[in-house]
């Protein structure tokens, strides 16, 4: 009973929480037109303190998605643009001799932003990747002798262009395994390209104005943290997971031989947290079913890995997570 009245009073600690919510999707749809999916998947991010992989050909609004989000939330933005002949400290900052003072002063690099954009991140050799991932990981930076925390909240945005495939530096899977949710972002719709056209047309345009402070967001991502995950629902998350490494224990045996790796430990905790945040962005102090489905396809995406057997028969990630999500079932 105690769990019900406790239910009860985060449901309306929630209910008074969640304005800014409303307020961030208004700033973000009068900017973007359509990508529901991709605003949803930067406030799951955002609420839950994951980072996010885009993948989308040129041209989708990833870049203006993410600026639009650092500019309502009143936050520092930092861009890097990835290339081949990046360097380490072109991301996290060097060290610069100053000759006035005769010593060697901490320039920081973009990395050190709440909001960072890492443009076409499979342009950038492994050394450079590495150098984002462990600042994504452990949220310090080293320079020189000196370690820095990076600002909260810290959000990375990496983008990748999967058409154009020559000169680039494919993430490793261990590395990939650290983005809470990999998205794939589709073309518009016929009307809502038309939308597109007409406000370029007619500039109409509305530059984004704060709503929120950062301060508010990790007010937000505390409260997020008591929303309540049921045992059935640990069970289920367990389940979708497990299910990948032996489906046939789950009547899946047909796709045994399309999964070349399964997904990890940390495809679990993420799927939990990020469920967390959608029942928290529905305005709900406790998580249902649904929500862990809603976000199955973006946090297990790039935790499975195809067998040559997928790729001959053409089957997608995307096709085994529906099957897992049909066939699974919720206790």
């Amino acid at each position: 009973m105690n769990e019900n009245v406790d239910i009860r009073l985060l449901n309306a600690q929630i209910e008074a929480e969640t304005g800014f919510i409303t307020d961030l999707v208004e700033g973000m749809n009068r900017t973007i037109v359509g990508q529901k999916h991709l605003v949803n998947a930067l406030l799951v991010g955002l609420l839950a303190d994951g980072h996010i992989l885009l993948e989308g050909v040129p041209g989708l609004a990833k870049t203006l998605a993410i600026k639009t989000l650092a500019s309502l939330v009143d936050a520092r933005f930092g861009r890097i643009q990835f290339t081949p002949d990046l360097l380490p400290a072109d991301v996290v900052g060097t060290l610069i001799y100053s000759q006035k003072d005769e010593t060697f002063k901490v320039k920081k690099g973009p990395v050190f932003a709440n909001f960072v954009l890492a443009d076409e991140i499979n342009r950038a050799p492994a050394k450079v990747q590495s150098a984002l991932l462990e600042a994504m990981q452990e949220r310090q930076v080293t320079i020189g002798d000196e370690t820095f925390a990076l600002p909260k909240p810290f959000l990375v945005l990496a983008t990748q262009n999967p058409i154009e495939q020559e000169g680039t530096y494919e993430l490793p899977e261990a590395q990939v395994d650290r983005f809470m949710l990999k998205v794939v972002i589709d073309y518009p719709t016929l009307e809502e390209e038309k939308q597109i056209v007409r406000a370029h047309v007619k500039s109409s345009f509305v530059t984004p104005t704060p709503v929120i402070d950062t301060e508010r967001i990790i007010k937000a991502r505390e409260l997020v943290k008591q929303v309540y995950v049921d045992e059935r629902i640990e069970q289920y998350v367990t389940d979708l997971v497990f299910a990948t490494r032996v489906p046939e224990k789950y009547g899946l045996a047909k796709i045994k031989d399309y999964i070349a790796f399964s997904a990890g430990p940390r495809a679990s905790i993420n799927l939990a947290l990020a469920a967390r945040a959608c029942a928290f962005i529905k305005r709900r102090g406790y998580v249902v079913p649904e929500d862990v489905r809603e976000v199955a396809a973006d946090v297990l995406r790039h935790r499975i890995g195809l067998s040559y057997e997928a790729e001959a028969a053409n089957v997608k990630s995307e096709d085994i997570i529906r099957e897992l999500i049909n066939k699974v079932e919720v206790p």
